[in-house]
């Protein structure tokens, strides 16, 4: 049974809400459900959810917006997030994922095949809680506490890009290749375009420091330490 974990589920069609709550109720998940953005970062706030499943497209305010909003907010900051949507168009994953999502789920899926899914996020999550901190320099990263310490400054950054800078400073001067990244950072299950790596380590940059980053073209991206 799955009776710790908490499902927040965000969708402006109550059908969805339904069907999909049914499902998770009898696999013992805690399920919470909101009709929009909005209702969703209220939620969020009250009772901390491990995982969230938002749609994309809602009234009032959307999903992108929320994520954003919720990711603000040091107390949500390990929350998992994934998007649910019917549109599967490159733009709408990389808005996503900018926005701090975790992962983006295409519909229509099949029950069992979004309850494997879930499960699979859950326990990725819950593996973080045992590696190791990772100290280059100045630099602190803390992978249990989603925390970033550069020169004694604490960080906030999204999910994604923690990911991606917990992978490149976990062997620093090592070339990871665009498919090692996507592969370690958003999951074989997941499509997107080299243009979303790219935007991430621009926003590292900006973040930490243009210098700490090298691009090697045509194969991939290191951090010099």
């Amino acid at each position: 049974m799955n009776i710790n974990y908490k499902i927040l589920l965000v969708d402006d069609e109550p059908d969805i809400l339904e069907i999909i709550s049914y499902s998770l109720e009898n696999e013992g998940y805690s399920v919470y459900k909101a009709k929009n953005g909005l209702q969703a970062i209220e939620i969020a706030k009250k009772v901390t959810p491990d995982l969230i499943i938002m749609d994309l497209m809602m009234p009032e305010m959307n999903g992108v917006e929320a994520c954003e909003q919720i990711r603000k907010s040091t107390k949500l900051n390990n929350v998992i997030i994934t998007f649910l949507s019917a549109r599967s168009e490159d733009f709408s994953q990389i808005a996503g994922f900018d926005a701090g999502a975790d992962d983006y789920i295409t519909k229509p899926i099949r029950p069992k095949v979004l309850l494997s899914k879930i499960k699979a996020l859950l326990r990725r999550n819950k593996s973080d809680i045992d590696a190791p901190v990772i100290q280059i320099n100045d630099l602190i990263i803390d992978r249990s506490r989603y925390l970033v310490n550069l020169k004694g400054i604490e960080i906030s950054l999204p999910r994604k890009e923690f990911e991606l800078l917990y992978l490149l400073t976990s062997s620093p001067n090592t070339v990871f290749t665009r498919s090692k990244i996507l592969d370690a950072v958003w999951g074989t299950d997941v499509i997107v375009g080299d243009r979303t790596i790219d935007v991430h380590i621009r926003k590292l940059r900006e973040k930490i420091g243009d210098s700490s980053f090298k691009t090697i073209k045509g194969v991939g991206y290191k951090f010099v330490s």
